[in-house]
């Protein structure tokens, strides 16, 4: 029978831990399953409760091919790093951010001096990962995927119990766990919903990170409420070119009941999505606000974006004064000349076509011969269909409306 002196959760956990490693009893009820399959983990791999952590950092070499590997993912941290520290303000709580394995590559200084462990333990190039250092709640997202919490004596390592930590996942475009958001505090336990905080940062984290590594995507924020769009809960989903579905993050995996799996997104199209086709979202970029309905009948509002490689041209022909940077950059030997005799309308005067009028005159005399087929015109006129549909939106041309006209 349990001690009546053991009063509190943590004295009820070291308890119970102590009775499971001794006596094989489970500790039903007093710890989520995560931690005792972490503690289970760490048995089996010859771990002892009572041995002593060593918080030693991998070298040099490997803490820089940490940063260098996970730079987008390091820089989305600090894009997020000011308002992750004026929201924890004075709770003398350290916030973290690891790699996937565990390596540390980001810290936010918890501002409270009277701490042992956190200055030793949250040090870039610490490895953090179930085999170092325990169960930990880093630890147990790095093997899970999923969201938790490790209080006290929940801990594997009797020397770390006085650490409190919650952390969360951060997925990339690929829908692999990229890193890990944690935010811990010792001495106490948090004063806060943690879980609540770590979820929301991670979620912007995971959105800059997405967003930054998305190229000639047509990128969708929506939800059901227009006023979340700005904000970490926003669903965004990216669509190639061709209208397929290439990432999703976690709000919106959850909205749409579309896991983040590879196989999972490749089957799925706009069409699948949306009540609408891919040209007709496309043109929606740029426009700001719109409302649209999802395939199942539901009402969402939403904003698009075209992100490509190119960078936008005034115009698909060179411009008259670029610099040499961009020179290099821009390969215009392919686009074509041969329509010239028919771009300009009063032939008295030819100056007095801009070059916007020109490339506009090209891409609607293709989008009429390919019937609005945004990828012939591309491939007709040897760029890329990015760069098309960049110039559709500052020309306000829906390509859908050329499907129209034939059919």
């Amino acid at each position: 029978m349990m001690s009546p002196f053991f009063v509190t959760h943590s004295d009820r956990v070291s308890l119970a831990k102590k009775r499971y490693f001794e006596e094989g009893v489970l500790p039903s009820g007093l710890v989520s399953d995560a931690v005792f399959q972490s503690w289970a983990r760490c048995y089996r791999s010859h771990q002892q409760p009572n041995d002593k952590i060593e918080f030693q950092p991998v070298s040099m070499s490997r803490s820089q091919l940490a940063l260098q590997k996970n730079r987008v993912l390091h820089e989305a941290w600090l894009e997020e790093l000011p308002a992750l520290g004026a929201a924890l303000g004075s709770a003398s709580c350290s916030a973290i951010l690891t790699e996937a394995n565990g390596v540390l590559i980001g810290v936010s200084p918890s501002g409270n001096h009277n701490q042992n462990i956190i200055p030793v333990a949250h040090r870039v190039g610490i490895n953090l990962s179930e085999e170092y250092v325990g169960t930990t709640a880093p630890s147990i997202v790095a093997r899970t995927g999923k969201q938790a919490c490790v209080l006290g004596s929940e801990h594997f390592y009797e020397s770390v119990s006085a650490m409190y930590c919650t952390a969360a996942p951060i997925r990339n475009i690929q829908g692999e766990l990229a890193g890990i958001l944690d935010i811990s505090s010792e001495g106490s336990s948090f004063h806060f919903d943690p879980s609540a905080v770590v979820g929301l940062y991670a979620a912007s984290i995971e959105n800059r990170l997405m967003i930054a590594q998305s190229h000639d995507h047509l990128i969708v924020k929506f939800q059901f409420i227009s006023a979340i769009l700005d904000t970490p809960m926003v669903g965004i989903i990216g669509f190639d070119l061709d209208g397929k579905l290439v990432w999703v993050n976690s709000v919106a995996s959850n909205l749409l009941g579309v896991h983040v799996s590879q196989t999972e997104r490749t089957s799925r199209c706009v069409e699948d999505i949306f009540e609408c086709n891919f040209s007709q979202l496309a043109s929606l970029s740029g426009r700001g606000l719109s409302s649209q309905r999802l395939s199942n009948g539901l009402h969402i509002f939403l904003k698009c974006e075209l992100s490509a490689r190119e960078y936008a041209t005034e115009s698909l022909g060179l411009p008259f004064k670029v610099s040499e940077n961009y020179r290099d950059r821009l390969d215009v030997s392919h686009i074509p000349v041969e329509p010239a005799e028919v771009i300009f309308e009063n032939q008295n005067d030819p100056i007095s076509e801009s070059l916007k009028q020109a490339d506009a005159y090209l891409i609607q005399k293709y989008l009429v011969e390919f019937n609005g087929n945004v990828s012939q015109v591309a491939k007709r006129l040897k760029v890329s269909r990015g760069l098309i549909y960049r110039r559709l939106e500052q020309l306000n041309i829906d390509p859908a409306l050329f499907k129209k006209i034939h059919k």
